[in-house]
């Protein structure tokens, strides 16, 4: 890429990127009521979204031969209590990415 392309592509990345971020937010003003189909999508969709990320997550994991999806278990069981206790979803994301590395790193070679 020449550096004019470069500075093109940068430029579109930032243009797309801020008009994702504050297009809803002017679309969907303090001043107008927010539609209900958009409150509803607001309340179902994250989890929607979790439960597809767990499938596809998991949607290799081999059962039957060996580690037999213990670290990915093992993962998702600390996940879930570290959720439950602290509500914080990036210590819940953190605390189960590092469990299942050092898993997958030190336990089950």
């Amino acid at each position: 890429m020449t550096i004019t392309q470069q500075i093109i592509t940068i430029a579109m990345c930032t243009l797309g990127t801020m008009a994702t971020r504050f297009l809803p937010f002017m679309i969907f003003n303090e001043k107008r009521t927010t539609p209900k189909y958009i409150t509803y999508l607001g309340k179902v969709l994250p989890g929607a979204i979790f439960s597809m990320l767990i499938v596809y997550c998991l949607k290799n994991v081999n059962v039957t031969s060996y580690s037999y999806g213990l670290p990915e278990l093992i993962a998702i069981i600390v996940t879930v209590l570290l959720h439950k206790w602290k509500k914080q979803m990036l210590v819940s994301i953190a605390g189960g990415t590092i469990c299942y590395m050092l898993l997958v790193q030190l336990v089950f070679r």
